[in-house]
């Protein structure tokens, strides 16, 4: 699944990185998101069939919907972008998705790092630290989108639109938090 997610991710950079954003992304985007919900449905059909787990069954169960929930935040934020006919890129949308990338980056390497039982929390730190830039992003994203847009129509879409871009990463920083759960548990 981190693997789908960082793919994803890669795909919404894609979306943003012109001068107008890549509708047709949007369903690339969106087969990724049916991938992840087939792999998080798998994750708990095994996880029902399995009797002895590598770690709490609660704690499988939880990361495999906080990553499918990764993958929700982005597939809504594209589509958004052509649901809204988004015709431009405004400041801070290129930035954001710069952000989930880094986010579903360090969530992979987390992944790895837990199945190594070694290295954990130097991702978990990462993301938290990516999080938070996003936070910044976010915000000046917003305020410069009241300062300079007039009209209230695309007002509400670029905000919504903004808003699911940053959720991706408050949803990366949920499944660090899932991770660094497992860890304390397990030491």
């Amino acid at each position: 699944m981190a693997d789908e997610l960082l793919k994803g991710s890669r795909l919404l950079e894609e979306m943003w990185a012109g001068d107008h954003p890549i509708w047709d992304k949007a369903d690339e985007i969106r087969e990724v998101e049916h991938k992840c919900d087939f792999l998080t449905h798998e994750i708990i059909q095994r996880l029902n069939r399995t009797f002895v787990t590598p770690i709490d069954r609660e704690d499988i169960h939880a990361l495999a919907r906080s990553l499918d929930d990764v993958m929700d935040a982005i597939d809504a934020s594209a589509t958004l972008v052509r649901l809204y006919r988004l015709e431009t890129v405004r400041f801070g949308a290129r930035e954001l998705a710069r952000i989930i990338s880094s986010c579903t980056r360090e969530v992979r390497l987390a992944l790895q790092a837990l199945e190594q039982h070694k290295g954990v929390a130097t991702h978990g730190v990462e993301i938290n630290r990516l999080e938070n830039e996003a936070d910044r992003a976010h915000q000046q994203a917003v305020s410069r989108l009241f300062e300079e847009e007039s009209n209230p129509s695309a007002v509400i879409k670029w905000k919504e639109t903004i808003d699911f871009l940053e959720d991706a990463t408050d949803r990366c920083e949920d499944v660090a938090n899932v991770i660094e759960g497992v860890i304390v548990k397990h030491g």
